[in-house]
């Protein structure tokens, strides 16, 4: 009984008279589309999307002043002491370490910024608080 119920059940849905997404008649399926009445517009001219995904070229003005904001940092690494992560300029919104403010914390312990050494090859260096 209930195998015959759930059999004409079936049926009854998948039928494609009474199923809202079944092939139908087309005077049907037009008056089920709520946007039946948009008209699309042809297809725009293609265009090159790198200037609009990555913005424009640097002009050779803007260069020298990003290397003359590098000549400013420290060159080398800046490691956390607690844990030994070494601060990646691209990961922290491209900043340099030294714009970053009292309140940054290291990414790996939440150590605070103060926890921060310049490294020198295989030489860490005093951290910013004079301690280790």
């Amino acid at each position: 009984m209930v195998r015959q119920f759930l059999l004409l059940a079936a049926a009854l849905f998948f039928s494609p008279t009474t199923h809202a997404f079944g092939p139908a008649s087309s005077a049907a399926s037009a008056s089920r589309r709520p946007f039946n009445n948009v008209v699309t517009s042809p297809a725009s001219p293609r265009t090159s999307t790198a200037l609009n995904v990555f913005g424009q070229k640097k002009s050779s003005a803007a260069k020298a002043e990003e290397a003359e904001k590098e000549d400013l940092y420290w060159e080398g690494d800046w490691v956390c002491k607690d844990c030994g992560y070494i601060y990646n300029r691209n990961e922290c919104a491209g900043m340099f370490f030294e714009e970053q403010g009292k309140g940054f914390r290291c990414p790996q312990c939440s150590g605070p910024r103060r926890r921060y050494a310049k490294q020198v090859g295989d030489v860490v260096g005093t951290t910013l608080d004079g301690g280790d």
